[in-house]
């Protein structure tokens, strides 16, 4: 189910009303199935693929901290690595990597016979995937305990106003809201919560769906536009990704809102930024701060040697861009990106 479909607009008053007539205790259950039914709108049999991991997070997380052992505590955190990361693996990047594999061996005059697997992408894959993680990760270097009861972690990873497109909650910012719901009817918030939806939805369905009507004839068909009128496609283009991103945000965090629950910020006038560092502080931030927290600062951020600093920012960037799309444009995309953070750091005074 799309934010932008006819059957949200009749789903999202009805689980409003039902949240609100519903006793405190059993507002979880209501958000958990809504959030189950949303997902499984587009294909049911996929929620496995949702839940599966999420049981096998829950318990690793319960292993880690009942245990003092480092290496007891190590293996449970790679059980969630692997299983997370290798799904996402099959389903968005399996192909990727095995005709890029094949076109090597092509190359190289080498048989190749790995054949392609016709898997449907699951939706949201890489956003409840990066959630899950952070969880699991937390629990470890004991940020935060972990949740026992089942259905509330499993709504942690559900919650359908950020299921399918961000922002990536931080379990210790997203898990205390949804263990209460004690949120009672709030006129001025259901009313702050359906301006900030109605400006997503004007953002996404005003201004980028129209864009993109122009954008997609220009560079569909590059061969027939010349100068301006490539240029022009292009300033349309980045205001087209920004209201689509941003206004798909703006969306999920108002119907959270109205539910009594607080999401982050996403996008904070990523176009005023002064510098490139300054835009990726304020572009996409739940995911920016994710790679910053789980892949920078890991591989050691700027608390080492300059050259490794610089190694560490590339790479992070590197492998954002393959989050983004199975695809080398994808790749060439975050590595010019790291690139031109190194050179900023480079050329800094």
């Amino acid at each position: 189910m799309l934010f932008t479909s006819y059957e949200f607009l009749v789903f999202f008053p009805l689980i409003v009303m039902m949240y609100f007539l519903t006793p405190i205790k059993w507002r979880w259950l209501l958000l958990l199935a809504g959030s189950c039914y949303f997902y499984m709108c587009w294909k049911p049999e996929y929620i496995v693929l949702m839940m599966f991991p999420s049981f096998i997070d829950y318990y690793a997380a319960l292993k880690m901290s009942a245990t003092p052992d480092q290496a007891k505590r190590k293996k449970y955190l790679w059980l969630s690595l692997v299983t997370n990361l290798g799904l996402l693996f099959v389903f968005k990047y399996f192909n990727f990597f095995n005709e890029s594999a094949r076109a090597l061996f092509d190359y190289l005059n080498l048989s190749y016979a790995v054949p392609m697997v016709n898997l449907l992408l699951p939706v949201g894959i890489s956003f409840y995937t990066f959630q899950t993680l952070s969880y699991t990760i937390d629990v470890y270097r004991g940020v935060i305990q972990p949740e026992r009861h089942l259905g509330k972690f499993s709504l942690y990873i559900t919650f359908f106003p950020q299921l399918v497109a961000g922002p990536i909650e931080r379990s210790s910012n997203l898990l205390p809201q949804l263990q209460s719901l004690r949120s009672k009817f709030d006129v001025d918030r259901v009313t702050d919560g359906l301006r900030l939806m109605l400006w997503g939805f004007f953002k996404k369905v005003v201004i980028a769906d129209r864009l993109a009507a122009s954008v997609n004839l220009v560079y569909n068909n590059p061969g027939e536009y010349y100068g301006l009128q490539i240029a022009l496609a292009t300033i349309f283009f980045a205001f087209q990704i920004f209201c689509d991103f941003s206004g798909y945000s703006d969306i999920a965090i108002g119907a959270a809102k109205i539910l009594g629950v607080d999401l982050m910020k996403n996008f904070d006038k990523p176009y005023s930024a002064q510098s490139i560092s300054e835009f990726w502080k304020r572009w996409h931030i739940s995911l920016s701060t994710w790679f910053k927290d789980y892949v920078y600062i890991p591989l050691g951020g700027n608390r080492t040697i300059k050259w490794r600093w610089y190694y560490n920012l590339f790479i992070t960037f590197l492998i954002s861009g393959l989050w983004h799309g199975a695809n080398w444009t994808f790749v060439i995309w975050g590595a010019l990106h790291g690139f031109y953070l190194v050179f900023a750091l480079i050329s800094r005074p």
